[in-house]
């Protein structure tokens, strides 16, 4: 017997995965497609034109994507404010990932640099407010090692791990 997992995996949706609410989520998923190379896996409109229901695939995982209806509760981060959220997005070259996302339109909110714990690292914000962070590993490093590099990273001094 098939699980319900099993299923939904059969669809190319993942067992968690992030749902975002767009203002314009059609154009969402044309920025997706830009920025990161999405892949689009279902598109469903209503009526008037607004998605009900998207869903692409970025890097193997599903991201599902909704239109924002505030007589249903759906707000995107612009229209709250900004979003405690940051999806974390793990790709061969941080730098291109970012330079490939703000070119299709995407603000840096933190250049690509070397971090403390082993990646090259960087922030943007897509243009419907939600966050991204690329990431490369590029050093293998021990949970020591990588708690001795935050403490010098955030004091200017090594210590010893706790």
């Amino acid at each position: 017997m098939t699980s319900v997992i099993e299923k939904a995996a059969s669809q190319g949706v993942h067992s968690l995965s992030p749902h975002l609410v767009c203002a314009g989520a059609a154009d969402a998923i044309e920025f997706y497609k830009n920025a990161f190379g999405a892949e689009e896996l279902m598109r469903l409109a209503g009526a008037d034109g607004r998605i009900m229901h998207g869903c692409v695939r970025i890097n193997g995982s599903s991201v599902m994507l909704v239109d924002e209806a505030p007589d249903w509760g759906l707000s995107g981060p612009k229209a709250l404010g900004g979003t405690p959220v940051t999806l974390h997005l793990v790709v061969e070259d941080a730098d291109a990932a970012a330079a490939r996302a703000v070119e299709a339109g995407a603000t840096l909110v933190m250049p690509v640099a070397d971090m403390f714990w082993g990646d090259r690292y960087g922030l943007v914000e897509d243009p419907f407010g939600h966050r991204w962070s690329v990431s490369t590993p590029v050093r293998e490093m021990s949970a020591e090692e990588i708690q001795m590099a935050a403490k010098d990273a955030m004091c200017g001094e090594a210590a010893a791990p706790a």
